[in-house]
């Protein structure tokens, strides 16, 4: 949120703070969260630039596009493993993990009414 936006909300009485604080989160319990979502993303963005539907992106993860749909939305049923697997097969290497975490992670914010 631009700095501007954010002077305007706090003015009216608004929050801004972190999901993790919000919810009250250990620091463990906020690293699982952002990685899942950091490989959630990077499975989206792999499929997308390898201009896959993600119908497509389930015939060669022999998944089905529903699955491949909750994988992008990081939906809690998908394990951490089915995550990287579907990055492997999407042509990650264990090599590029590191950098591409780096590039997904990214803590939440949330807006509430004070």
């Amino acid at each position: 949120m631009d700095q501007k936006k954010r002077k305007k909300m706090e003015a009216k009485g608004w929050k801004i703070t972190s999901a993790a604080e919000f919810l009250e989160l250990t620091p463990d319990e906020e690293s699982l969260i952002e990685l899942r979502l950091a490989l959630s993303s990077a499975v989206k963005k792999h499929r997308l630039e390898a201009k896959l539907t993600q119908e497509e992106a389930a015939r060669i993860l022999h998944s089905s596009q529903s699955r491949i749909a909750k994988i992008e939305a990081g939906d809690t049923t998908v394990s951490l493993d089915l995550l990287i697997r579907s990055l492997f097969g999407l042509g990650v290497t264990s090599s590029d993990l590191p950098k591409l975490l780096e590039q997904n992670l990214k803590p939440a914010s949330v807006l509430i009414e004070n």
